[in-house]
């Protein structure tokens, strides 16, 4: 169980790293592309979540 957790962690850090760069590119070209921060942001925000709370069960043992 410990190694699915480390492996779903690792995961969810991947998704949430890509997640961060789309933000971070979609910033870069502003004005360009403004209708989608909301959304980008939201499933950068929902990654981070899932992240941390794995990262929370993790610590709990």
């Amino acid at each position: 169980m410990a190694e699915d957790l480390k492996a779903e962690i690792k995961r969810l850090s991947a998704q949430a790293t890509a997640l961060k760069m789309d933000l971070h590119d979609l910033a870069e070209d502003l004005p360009t592309g403004w209708e989608r921060i909301l959304e980008v942001a939201g499933k950068a925000h929902a990654a981070y979540a899932q992240l941390a709370a794995a990262k929370s069960r993790q610590a709990a043992g």
